[in-house]
């Protein structure tokens, strides 16, 4: 059972979306986000990254930058510029996006998700979150005692809430609009409570979510949501510190894009020495094409040439959730044993790169100083949703999802 709430959000006033609706805070730098929001007082990320609004050099995690975010939340509020439905709604979010020369397209319901049903696992997760990180979110949320951007959660797709939702997109939508980078988004607000109270008994048949983006949000604010739980002798559940703002997509429209790696040396052997080391658990032989094509091969760039690898057999444990994931098989009969890399996660000797930015950036990296690029087969969401079934978490930077959700779109108060 998946237990929704509706709730009155914030939105952008008429017109606006397409100005106030940000990348979420985690997918660009300070400074990055700074030059993306000059010029722009009304973008969200004076919210979701309020230290571009502070002088150069200022800690991240000074109590300023949170001030600052809630500060610019009510100025957005205040202003006019974010207006709050009159009653509570569900919210349903179109994206649509090219990528390598197809349209995609998802379509999800945006709810309050329970803090209970994450905190039984029934909201289950993939990977470890970071302290700092989660610390940093979970101070966000109650400083601007809001949820302001959404986590990316999956189910497995049921006949009936997709044709429920498809039912509601047949009107028309009170926000589209196409981002500078080329992905569109649609909204609709869903606010007959016949229709609210469809969706809601629709989803009590889920019976379970995964997160699928956004672990640490998730994490911070279900910590606020246990504290001021703790805290109220008066806790009836209904308060809005119960729930967690989050987008739910059927698991089949949902994309994963390969996440390659770059190393930047060959831990002192030469090119040579390095391929007969290889070849001791994979097969090896040059390339046309350098994505791979398929689960336990690889692509593998060096000395200017894609060389296509293969994983032998016996060289992985085909019946653990883990180990047979392309990461663990590259980390555990590669990176680690051959390249040094034993904690991909601290080892400033590897980089990450997502799919999005294709094989040609795996190139120019290598071109540019680096040793050797790996190029990924996509890790399929049946694996991701296995292994959250199995309590057991994936390696790090091990799934890429594209699109990513703009925050500010709507905004969950806590108050």
């Amino acid at each position: 059972m998946s237990n929704i709430k509706p709730f009155r959000g914030y939105r952008p006033v008429a017109g606006k979306a397409a100005a106030i609706a940000s990348p979420p805070y985690d997918v660009l730098s300070s400074e990055e986000a700074k030059e993306m929001a000059a010029g722009n007082p009304v973008s969200f990320l004076h919210v979701v990254k309020p230290e571009i609004d502070l002088p150069a050099g200022t800690d991240v995690y000074a109590d300023i930058v949170y001030a600052t975010g809630a500060e610019n939340l009510r100025r957005l509020i205040d202003d006019g510029h974010l207006v709050q439905d009159a009653a509570p709604c569900l919210y349903i979010y179109r994206q649509i996006m090219q990528v390598h020369g197809r349209r995609h397209v998802q379509t999800g319901v945006m709810a309050g998700c329970s803090v209970a049903e994450y905190e039984a696992g029934l909201i289950k997760r993939h990977e470890f979150t970071r302290v700092a990180k989660e610390k940093d979110r979970t101070r966000h949320v109650e400083e601007l005692n809001a949820n302001t951007g959404p986590v990316f959660l999956t189910y497995r797709a049921r006949d009936e809430v997709k044709a429920l939702v498809a039912s509601l997109c047949a009107a028309p939508p009170d926000c589209d609009f196409t981002a500078p980078d080329g992905i569109g988004h649609v909204l609709w607000v869903v606010k007959d409570p016949a229709a609210v109270e469809q969706l809601c008994t629709a989803f009590c048949d889920v019976p379970a979510l995964y997160i699928a983006d956004g672990h640490h949000r998730c994490a911070s604010a279900c910590t606020v949501g246990k504290r001021r739980r703790d805290a109220n002798p008066a806790h009836t559940g209904d308060e809005p510190y119960n729930h967690l703002l989050a987008v739910m997509f059927p698991h089949d429209e949902l994309m994963i894009l390969d996440y390659n790696r770059v190393v930047m040396d060959l831990n002192g052997m030469t090119s040579a020495q390095f391929m007969e080391r290889v070849k001791e658990k994979f097969t090896c032989a040059p390339a046309a094409e350098a994505k791979p094509a398929r689960e336990h091969t690889f692509g593998m760039y060096l000395d200017g040439r894609w060389y296509t690898l293969e994983a032998k057999n016996g060289t992985f444990d085909a019946t653990d959730p883990v180990r047979r994931l392309d990461v663990s098989i590259l980390q555990e009969n590669l990176l680690s044993p051959v390249l040094a890399i034993g904690d991909p996660r601290t080892d400033d000797r590897i980089d990450f790169i997502g799919g999005i930015r294709g094989m040609k950036e795996l190139e120019r990296r290598v071109k540019d100083g680096a040793a050797v690029a790996f190029a990924m087969f996509p890790t399929p969401i049946e694996q991701l949703m296995a292994i959250a079934d199995a309590g057991e978490v994936m390696p790090p930077k091990s799934t890429w999802f594209e699109p990513k959700l703009r925050s500010g779109l709507v905004v969950r108060p806590l108050w």
